[in-house]
């Protein structure tokens, strides 16, 4: 199937751009019959982009998975680093062009209508993102130590967890969508938008958590190339049928929902399918018959961190209130901003992904001194993120602003919010790394505890400085949420690797040795 796209992506392309520009020509907006102008030029290069990787990644389906307790460190973390980089990289891209095909090919409060949804959304699958991660944790130590009957019995009971969160969730975010939207004060003008789009994308959920389970198990083993390689497929997917549904066929949102859902199942089914070639963790019915003990350390890893990532989200949805609160303008621009934030956070993300792998394992082997110099490397690509990144924020934030947007309003308020969020994005950048360090070291409840002040230095910032600084206090608000999280990060980081190096220490000097198996 995967070849079959690849091949007669060569051929669709052309024919994709031509639809486009025809519904340029000939057509208008089903909503309110606006002519608007297309862009053609990003799709385009989402799918040469797209092609490129995907060939790249050709042999991703029979890579080994990868020992990171043994060898160069700097050359392991940066072989596991790219191909993360250039996942995450290519989701913020094809989210980035997916707004621009909403914004451009239906109007922008259809744009405000989807962006409206991201504090929601990112509730809903942060929690289970946060979970996924926290399993693949275990599983990654587990690994680590050579213990190939617990790592299987903790990916089966991660199966397990998994199918009951996907009911639960489901069941949850449907029934009470209209509720939360307008508990966020959503504009009427918006609500008809946001539950078309939200009742599609959040019935489908079972393929965004099959996706962040899948995805995380494979990282835990030190694969994450298969990853990219399903998300190389889902990007391609998702924006085929985005052009298709808005601008073939001329559907509102809910067009781009089913293009969601259908490029997430794609994703998952790539990812589940590189797992059943792994023979170090085929299941056998033993292997699910756990005891309690299994799925309480599963959920003391996992609850935290998916704690942490909903809290999050909650301090985010309070900003989506007080923004809501002032008019579809801020709505806008704060969308455009985020996504903007969001595609500029992906370097320093990923090197956070690749720390929290190479910790776990060398975590799970007693090789404290690797997970130090892990950290420096990690820091290392955050700074040099920032310094390209942050310095367009903060000088070219009208360019940027430019790109998605046409009203003078929200350009305004966007070029007030970037430069500052580019001159804070440095302490978000390394605290993806320190909160990874810690994460990877088995302590999820600091983490989660330094989201719960992210939510409150949001909530106090925005709340204190909205109407005297308008959309300015609102960078302001995350900046200092950046800061407090980072520090209290770093306290953690340094403090949990000190006590596990005295502890080490105190085995060496008992002669107790620690059992070290390799899958190579």
């Amino acid at each position: 199937m995967f070849l079959v796209l690849y091949i007669t992506y060569h051929k669709n392309v052309k024919n994709t751009i031509f639809l486009i520009n025809y519904r340029k020509r000939f057509s208008y907006n089903a909503h309110n019959g606006e002519r608007r102008a297309d862009s053609p030029d990003y799709l385009k290069m989402i799918f040469i982009f797209g092609g490129i990787v995907m060939k790249a990644s050709g042999q991703v389906m029979t890579k080994k998975v990868t020992d990171l307790t043994k060898g160069n460190i700097t050359k392991h973390i940066l072989r596991f680093y790219w191909p993360l980089l250039l996942t995450s990289m290519l989701q913020q891209l094809y989210n980035f062009v997916d707004t621009l095909i909403v914004g451009r090919g239906i109007n922008d409060n259809a744009l405000a209508s989807v962006g409206n949804m991201g504090s929601l959304f990112f509730l809903i699958v942060g929690f289970s993102l946060g979970l996924a991660n926290g399993f693949g944790i275990l599983i990654a130590q587990s690994f680590g130590a050579g213990k190939k009957e617990q790592l299987r019995h903790r990916l089966a009971a991660t199966i397990q967890v998994a199918a009951v969160l996907t009911l639960v969730l489901t069941a949850v975010s449907v029934l009470f969508l209209p509720f939360a939207l307008r508990l966020l004060r959503t504009d009427e003008v918006l609500m008809a938008d946001c539950l078309r789009y939200g009742y599609i994308v959040f019935g489908g959920l079972a393929a965004s958590i099959a996706y962040n389970v899948s995805a995380a198990v494979l990282r835990s083993l030190g694969d994450s190339r298969t990853p990219l390689f399903a998300i190389v497929v889902s990007s391609i997917v998702n924006l085929g049928l985005d052009c298709l549904f808005i601008f073939g066929f001329g559907t509102g949102v809910e067009g781009a929902a089913i293009a969601t859902v259908v490029s997430q199942l794609v994703s998952a089914a790539v990812c589940i399918k590189r797992i059943s070639t792994i023979e170090l963790v085929h299941l056998s019915r033993d292997d699910f018959k756990n005891d309690r003990g299994v799925f309480i350390e599963l959920l003391k890893n996992g609850l935290p961190m998916a704690f942490m990532n909903s809290i999050t989200a909650v301090g985010c949805m309070v900003i989506q209130y007080f923004i809501n609160g002032q008019s579809v303008d801020y709505t806008t621009a704060y969308t455009v901003c985020s996504k903007y934030i969001n595609l500029f956070m992906n370097p320093a993300c990923a090197a956070g992904g690749a720390m929290s792998a190479f910790a776990s394992q060398n975590y799970g082997a007693g090789e404290k001194e690797r997970i130090r110099k892990g950290l420096r490397v990690c820091l290392s690509i955050a700074f040099v993120s920032y310094l390209i990144l942050g310095s367009l924020m903060v000088f070219a934030p009208e360019m940027l602003a430019r790109i998605m947007l046409e009203g003078s309003v929200p350009i305004r308020l966007a070029c007030e919010y970037l430069p500052i969020s580019g001159m804070a994005i440095i302490a978000v950048n390394c605290l993806f790394v320190y909160r990874s360090g810690v994460q990877g070291m088995g302590d999820a409840v600091m983490p989660m505890w330094s989201g719960v002040l992210e939510m409150v230095m949001r909530i106090a910032f925005v709340s204190i400085l909205m109407g005297t600084l308008g959309f300015k206090a609102v960078a302001i608000a995350e900046a200092s949420a950046w800061i407090s999280a980072l520090f209290l990060n770093m306290f953690a980081f340094y403090h949990r690797i000190g006590m596990e190096e005295s502890a080490v220490g105190y085995r060496k000097h008992r002669l107790l040795p620690r059992r070290r198996a390799s899958y190579m």
